[in-house]
């Protein structure tokens, strides 16, 4: 107990001095240590011109919509060549904000830009959400095929989110369930929806937030369930978000697809944690981007990758490439960085390091399931700091159905089982490789890792190196093929620390573990070509069998 409180303290004290600003990354430095061939990212610039919104009749009252001077001080800047657009100290309600080519949209000191809850002022677009070709509702903050934009300075972004979201009643204490069900909306069992046209697109859905009808004339008639992500930056190139606070958001909270050449840094991105959807940061079909010195507390995953889902995903052809994630912390989120499900286009060349996890549901978390296709592939991860995480630390799921980590009342956990038989290699076989991990710090977490590929397509060539894994549970590894466990300590189970079900090709060495008069190890399965460590066993009977696993199979050297 001792050991772990001065964990707690240390990566504690270690978050608080990057929130503060202390040990932050810079651009010079956020290269160094990568281990792939980075291109240098294409960094924005502007001409010395400003104009302020005041000038195009803005008034920072919270109660004056202004969505023309906003758009008028855009159109301005962008024709003039170029510049600054001001957001000064004041309230600043407005409907849909679109930027153009060369504007750097700046919130000094004090500024609030609140978006309006009029959905009228939200038409349908065609856009791709959650991976799939489909309408939204306009983003709060959109750009489309535009170059060299940026948000920047110290104000805060607030999406309006509340006037989009259905509420699950689990989430949410008496009182706030008691003061949301009487502000109106329709209560449907044990969930909370803002409104008829929502529950209409709710209940026309089978796949995830996306409905099921495609005929524009219907989909406007269950508008009010197509919420939009708050800021969507499509197919564009130089773009920076650098310094504002982005909150409550009325889907995912910050959404670039198809761009390039992108800096995310200094940013707060926050959301309630009963959000549905309130992912952070979900970086789409992007390469050759930068996400350093950020803070994020969400309603779902924090920082999260995706290239499109299922066949749109595959004909969109685009993976999430060349990407740097430094020196970031994550409160609350289901994943503090995550991987999918929507990887059907691939995601390679990543590196993260330097990230403190305080809270999430999982730490690293990987997921996607059959009929996604695509691969994920060439991704670097180290200094990791973790704590008070309840589920996995380190999670990879194959079989992934759209479950919340820690299981929600209307979850099921068999929804999401491993399913033993073999299924065809296909174009929608999703395939894991080539992920290292090393310097990797837990403590108080539910299940040290969980590693599970597919029967038919193991999970291949995952490494786990110099790990200190303090859980309630150890290790599982299921249909993976080259795992590589070096240097781990697996404290806290008084469970089995390692179990290997249907693995091959498996080095085990350098692993420390507690004894609590169980095996150390167990094997079970069709699993062949074990290797472990003498020294770490020396009593063999800590390693466990299971029937079928013959002599052969588990080499003691």
């Amino acid at each position: 107990m001792k050991t772990n409180l001065v964990v707690w303290i240390a990566v504690l004290f270690m978050g608080i001095q990057t929130h503060k600003g202390f040990a932050q990354e810079s651009l010079e430095t956020i290269y160094d240590g990568v281990e792939f061939d980075m291109p240098k990212v294409k960094e924005t610039s502007f001409p010395d011109f400003e104009k302020s919104i005041m000038e195009y009749g803005a008034v920072g009252d919270g109660l004056t919509n202004n969505s023309q001077a906003f758009k008028a001080a855009i159109e301005e800047v962008s024709n003039q060549g170029g510049g600054k657009v001001l957001v000064p100290r004041g309230i600043w309600l407005t409907g849909p904000i679109t930027l153009l080519d060369n504007v750097n949209l700046h919130l000094e000191d004090g500024s609030l830009i609140t978006f309006s809850k009029n959905k009228d002022e939200y038409p349908l677009v065609e856009t791709s959400f959650e991976g799939l070709n489909t309408f939204r509702c306009l983003s709060p903050i959109n750009a489309y095929r535009v170059e060299n934009i940026a948000i920047t300075g110290n104000g805060t972004i607030d999406g309006s989110g509340e006037a989009w979201r259905a509420v699950k009643r689990s989430k949410m204490t008496d009182s706030q369930w008691n003061e949301l069900v009487s502000s109106g909306g329709i209560v449907v069992g044990t969930n909370w929806f803002p409104s008829q046209s929502f529950l209409d697109g709710h209940n026309a859905s089978s796949s995830f937030n996306v409905p099921d009808v495609t005929d524009r004339k219907e989909l406007e008639k269950m508008k009010d369930f197509l919420r939009p992500v708050m800021v969507s930056i499509r197919e564009s190139k130089r773009v920076l978000l650098d310094g504002p606070t982005f909150q409550n958001s009325p889907a995912w909270n910050i959404h670039p697809l198809m761009s390039e050449d992108v800096i995310i840094r200094n940013l707060t991105v926050r959301n309630p944690w009963f959000s549905q959807n309130g992912d952070g940061l979900d970086l789409e079909s992007c390469k050759n981007v930068l996400i350093y010195n950020n803070t994020f507390d969400v309603g779902d995953d924090a920082i999260c990758f995706k290239s499109g889902k299922d066949s749109d995903g595959r004909e969109r052809g685009m993976p999430t490439e060349n990407v740097i994630v430094k020196n970031n912390i994550v409160y609350h989120g289901h994943g503090g960085f995550t991987v999918g499900s929507e990887m059907s286009g691939g995601i390679k060349n990543v590196h993260v390091s330097n990230c403190t996890f305080m809270g999430t549901d999982v730490g690293l978390r990987f997921k996607s399931t059959r009929g996604r296709g695509g691969v994920v592939e060439n991704i670097w991860i180290s200094k990791i700091n973790m704590i008070n995480i309840p589920a996995e630390a380190i999670r990879f799921n194959m079989f992934y159905s759209g479950n919340a980590p820690v299981l929600e009342e209307d979850q099921n956990a068999e929804d999401e089982a491993r399913k033993e038989e073999l299924a065809p290699v296909t174009e929608e076989t999703p395939s894991f490789r080539n992920i290292f991990m090393k310097d990797i710090q837990v403590t108080g977490s539910g299940v040290a890792a969980f590693f599970m590929g597919l029967p038919e397509m193991k999970l291949q060539n995952v490494k786990l190196e110099n790990a200190v894994l303090n859980a309630e549970k150890g290790i599982t590894a299921i249909d993976a093929a080259g795992l590589e466990l070096m240097n781990v300590n697996i404290s806290g189970t008084q469970e089995i620390p390692l179990t290997l079900y249907n693995s091959q090709n498996i080095k085990v060495s350098g692993i420390n573990y507690e004894e609590n008069g169980k095996a150390a190890v167990r094997i079970l399965g069709n699993s062949e070509n074990i290797q472990l460590d003498k020294a770490d066993f020396k009593n063999l009977e800590k390693i466990s069998k299971g029937k079928g696993v013959s002599e052969e199979s588990v080499k003691v050297n």
